[in-house]
């Protein structure tokens, strides 16, 4: 697929990698659309595009309700008469620990942060796929559903509810790139390890260096390589069925 002038649409794409995903997108003559629940953050991305000379389109969405999902779609697909690409990138996190004893009580993640991290991570990229792929078949011109895993896919302390939706993606990856390879539609996946953010920036300083030191790369990517290797994919017609690993060789 050739960038320039292609039809995506960025799920969480007001901030951090979304945010980045859209503008570098935009700068490479992409027609972007951006969705997000921070209504705030969009504006203040728009803004920022304009900064560079870029046209980026917007709405709020919630990825995780069924009908809103159809509506963004339907929506960006009238705004730009089609679409050819879809960015599953947004995501949430509710870090706890499964059980945790502390002051002879036994704290448990609760039901409600599993859910919440499922209904988005992992029910938010089933919706956004399924409406991608149904308008990609409908257009018969084929396209690319990229979604964001995570090296946690394989497990990680404090992130029962997290690994689960990640390990789903992957999976779910797979099984979307044999399935609708028929109607010339791709779909891959990529697994980042420690990105820098306002996220990780945030980070206390010893623990962060302590992340720092398990990378054999010794520091966390930056947002401009993640997007580097999305736009490999959208470009590699011949990518499919897999998850791009980008984590520093964190993961063996």
């Amino acid at each position: 697929m050739q960038v320039s002038g292609a039809r995506v649409l960025v799920t969480g794409g007001a901030r951090g990698l979304g945010r980045r995903f859209v503008l570098d997108l935009a700068a490479a003559g992409a027609r972007v659309g951006a969705c997000d629940m921070d209504a705030t953050g969009l504006d203040d991305m728009r803004e920022q595009a304009a900064t560079q000379g870029l046209d980026v389109w917007t709405t709020t969405a919630n990825v995780a309700v069924e009908a809103e999902v159809e509506s963004l779609f339907a929506d960006f697909a009238a705004a730009f008469g089609g679409i050819d690409a879809a960015v599953n990138n947004a995501g949430i996190t509710r870090d706890a620990l499964l059980v945790k004893v502390k002051d002879g009580n036994v704290q448990r993640m609760s039901l409600e942060a599993w859910q919440q991290v499922i209904d988005v991570n992992l029910t938010g990229v089933f919706l956004c796929a399924r409406e991608a792929a149904t308008h990609m078949v409908r257009q018969g011109t084929g396209g690319v559903i990229v979604s964001l895993s995570s090296i946690s896919r394989g497990g990680n302390v404090g992130q029962t509810n997290y690994t689960a939706s990640k390990a789903g993606v992957a999976a779910m990856t797979v099984t979307m790139a044999k399935e609708l390879a028929r109607y010339g539609i791709r779909a891959a996946a990529i697994a980042p390890g420690f990105v820098s953010t306002e996220m990780t920036e945030a980070i206390r300083e010893d623990i962060r260096e302590r992340i720092v030191s398990q990378i054999p790369l010794g520091r966390m990517a930056a947002m401009e390589e993640i997007s580097h290797a999305l736009r490999f994919v959208l470009e590699n017609d011949y990518v499919s069925g897999r998850v791009i690993e980008v984590d520093g060789a964190l993961r063996v």
